[in-house]
């Protein structure tokens, strides 16, 4: 909920960068749904989607892209999610990660400050390191860090009103198969053993509907610029914990086996900062754990029944 209630998106135009992702197809359909004119980035050409999003072909890494896009729909909100997602310390991605997430957002900043342009929310990382003196963990972690030092140059220097918000563990309808939640949830109903880590990792959960409620608060709540605000539910729950309740909602499947891919070297267990986000932002997370997952596992079970198999399947290893 926004602070009094208000609903500011009605006719507002709304740029979001990376719709085409998880949470961008969720925001863009949320954003419609409360009457805003929906503009929507993809690097691939997207067709259909009528009366949610008009989709407009941009690679924010080009410097051209968004300074022809922001410049001609002036829009009064921008969402930036796009970027390459990938978590794994992997040197292959520093490039890959630089370019989609780091120089996009350089370059969609510095777009915005050419033109009358209204709130900007960048959406950062639970990833990104708490202090300097703390190295980021993955390229990935690094970009997104680099990037909202950017945003906060540019909120301080010339008046961008940006608004950073950490999304922590999200999962929900949608996700892609190779992500840990959808992962367990289709080997189960399948009747396949889903193989995953030890389980003892510990994350921040939160459902993808709370995220976006928070993320629509973000860009109308008053008085917020230059804030960085955590979007989660302030509970650690194992990764065992969940993997569990998923083969126990499912209701049927081999047991997971636990132990059959490695842990992250060095993962980071952090909850989110919750009470500045509900005194800012006048919002908190309010889907319980069991419940989401609930919804999450009717979504695909539904899936599976109107989908080839193929589309649903992770094209490489699973992923918390």
């Amino acid at each position: 909920m926004t602070p009094g209630g208000r609903d500011d998106l009605r006719g507002a135009r709304c740029l979001v960068t990376g719709a085409s992702g998880f949470l961008g197809s969720h925001l863009c359909r949320r954003l419609a749904a409360r009457g805003a004119e929906v503009h929507a980035t993809s690097r691939t050409v997207r067709v259909g989607g009528a009366g949610v999003a008009r989709w407009w072909r941009a690679d924010c890494s080009d410097e051209r892209a968004p300074r022809r896009l922001v410049a001609a729909l002036r829009p009064d909100r921008v969402f930036h999610l796009a970027g390459r997602v990938g978590a794994a310390p992997d040197p292959a991605l520093v490039q890959p990660t630089f370019s989609s997430l780091l120089a996009s957002t350089v370059h969609l900043l510095a777009a915005a400050a050419e033109s009358d342009c209204g709130r900007i929310v960048l959406v950062g990382s639970l990833t990104e390191p708490d202090s300097v003196d703390q190295a980021p963990s993955s390229p990935y972690a690094a970009a997104k860090w680099a990037a909202g030092a950017y945003a906060r140059m540019f909120g301080s220097l010339f008046e961008l009103p940006i608004v950073i918000v950490r999304p922590f563990m999200t999962y929900g309808p949608g996700q892609h198969p190779a992500k840990l939640v959808p992962y367990v949830a289709l080997a189960a109903l399948r009747g396949e053993v889903a193989r995953v880590s030890s389980g003892r990792w510990r994350a921040d959960w939160i459902f993808v509907d709370d995220v976006i409620d928070g993320m629509l608060a973000a860009s109308m709540a008053p008085g917020i610029e230059g804030s960085t605000l955590d979007l989660g539910t302030g509970r650690l729950t194992a990764t065992h914990e969940v993997v569990n309740a998923l083969h126990r909602i499912v209701g049927r499947g081999p047991v997971p086996l636990f132990g059959a891919r490695p842990d992250r070297p060095a993962e980071r267990e952090r909850a989110a900062d919750t009470e500045t986000a509900r005194l800012r932002l006048g919002w908190s997370a309010s889907t319980r754990l069991e419940i989401g997952l609930r919804r999450t596992v009717t979504w695909y079970r539904e899936q599976l029944g109107a989908a080839p198999s193929a589309s649903l399947r992770p094209s490489r290893g699973v992923r918390a």
